[in-house]
């Protein structure tokens, strides 16, 4: 059985084709978690909307509690630290990370950067040996296979690899760096174009972006099957 992480992160709330100014990067992302669990209705999920309700920023307390060993932190540390501890449990927890995001400005929406900076955590899915100057980072999360599966959406064209504006994104680069430092290095990636432009060259985008999405849930959970029928009950 495994378990599914979905994070929109889009500030418009509804679906792109149902909903007034909907989303794009939600549509592909529910449309992922939807055909995946049609296949496979054991596994399980967690979802949270960062879009409509994104983490704290990254502030003083949080860096001083979080560096400080569990064993020191004074009372307002584990205080400053729980939604920090929740959002990083959600991601140890999961086998399959989906992230629905749009691109804002070439890069990613704030709200992922604050939920980024909340899950990359010393001790927790990251460890930090000081004594070891020229190689101090242990990533926690490459204990076991974990996917990432990101689901974006752009307004222009050709910020894809190889594209004419591909030195201009910064969003999928900056989130496999960040997923890359903690372990998860599985990476998939779909995106929608055009939105800005819209007519055929969207509804092109769209559609297969689409095909893209169904075609992924069944990579993934044919490789799932030998691994867990090779796993003692």
């Amino acid at each position: 059985m495994s378990h599914i992480l979905q994070l929109d992160v889009s500030a418009r709330p509804g679906f792109a084709g149902k909903d007034l100014h909907g989303s794009h990067s939600r549509s592909l992302s529910h449309r992922f978690v939807s055909q995946w669990l049609a296949q496979r209705p054991q596994d399980t999920t967690t979802y949270r909307d960062i879009g409509q309700h994104p983490p704290a920023c990254i502030n003083h307390d949080l860096i001083a509690a979080s560096f400080t060993p569990e064993a020191q932190r004074e009372p307002w540390m584990h205080q400053t630290l729980a939604e920090s501890n929740q959002l990083a449990d959600e991601l140890i927890a999961a086998d399959i990370l989906v992230i629905g995001v749009p691109m804002y400005n070439f890069s990613m929406p704030a709200a992922l950067k604050a939920w980024i900076d909340q899950v990359v955590r010393p001790g927790k899915t990251v460890d930090i040996d000081t004594s070891n100057p020229e190689d101090p980072y242990t990533p926690l999360l490459a204990d076991r296979p974990r996917h990432a599966v990101i689901l974006s959406a752009r307004g222009g064209v050709g910020f894809g690899p190889g594209g004419q504006m591909e030195a201009l994104n910064h969003l999928e680069p900056a989130l496999i760096t960040a997923l890359g430092f903690m372990g998860i290095t599985q990476i998939h990636q779909i995106a929608i174009e055009g939105q800005e432009i819209g007519g055929d060259v969207l509804a092109s985008s769209v559609a297969q972006a689409n095909a893209a999405v169904d075609a992924l849930v069944l990579k993934l959970q044919s490789a799932l099957q030998p691994a867990e029928l090779a796993t003692p009950a």
